[in-house]
């Protein structure tokens, strides 16, 4: 996970913006997107990056050409992009630039979309706090309108160390049995991604312990090739 804000990677609490401030990492020597991803992919060679246009999501700018850098640098990475879409239309307008596949957070939502609330190769991002559903009244139960793929997003347990919400994963599972999960907020160490991937998780987003240095090159590779 990347969180851009005025230019750098910003480390996560909580879902707290007002408190965000610029990363410190075990990775890399400072918080410009650049070398935060480079530091990322020393460690490991992952495929995809979601990363979180904080600007975007409050409505104050965008990091477009973070962005269109990111891609140039690095074609063969896949970015999932949180650029605060009003509408499954603005979702699929911004995927039409080919900078990577949108994600269309709940909380960004106007209303309750009709069909699916995501562009086709889109993804949608449940965000809760606590246990508060932020979004439109029902999405969160109406599988109906979610797409393939979803990201729960625990906005209370990133950055804390809190573990992930293996509970709130489990629930949403049983609605939609068919769709792939994502789980966000709260990983701590290893047996939190068993755990994840023992509730049916078919991916986990990463920060906090990775810029902590929880994660070993060694580690990181058992758990991908397992």
């Amino acid at each position: 996970m990347l969180d851009l804000m005025d230019g750098h990677v910003v480390r996560a609490r909580a879902g707290r913006r007002d408190q965000y401030r610029p990363l410190q990492s075990a990775l890399c020597r400072s918080s410009q997107p650049a070398e935060v991803v480079s530091g990322l992919l020393d460690l490991h060679p992952f495929r995809r990056l979601y990363v979180a246009d904080l600007d975007a999501i409050l409505g104050r700018g965008d990091h477009r050409a973070t962005l269109e850098a990111l891609r140039r640098a690095y074609p063969e990475l896949e970015l999932w992009v949180d650029a605060g879409f009003a509408s499954p239309a603005a979702a699929r307008d911004w995927q039409a630039g080919g900078l990577g596949r949108a994600v269309l957070g709940s909380e960004s939502l106007a209303g309750l979309p009709e069909g699916v609330a995501c562009p086709p190769g889109g993804l949608l991002s449940l965000d809760f706090r606590g246990e508060e559903f932020l979004g439109p009244a029902g999405l969160e139960q109406d599988a109906r309108h979610w797409p393939d793929e979803v990201i729960v997003m625990t906005l209370a347990r990133v950055g804390m160390g809190q573990g992930p919400d293996i509970a709130r994963l489990k629930h949403l599972r049983g609605l939609a049995p068919g769709r792939r999960f994502y789980a966000a907020g709260g990983v701590r160490d290893g047996a939190d991604l068993a755990a994840l991937a023992q509730a049916g998780a078919a991916g986990v987003m990463l920060a906090s312990a990775l810029h902590d240095g929880i994660f070993s090159r060694v580690e990181l590779a058992a758990f991908h090739s397992g």
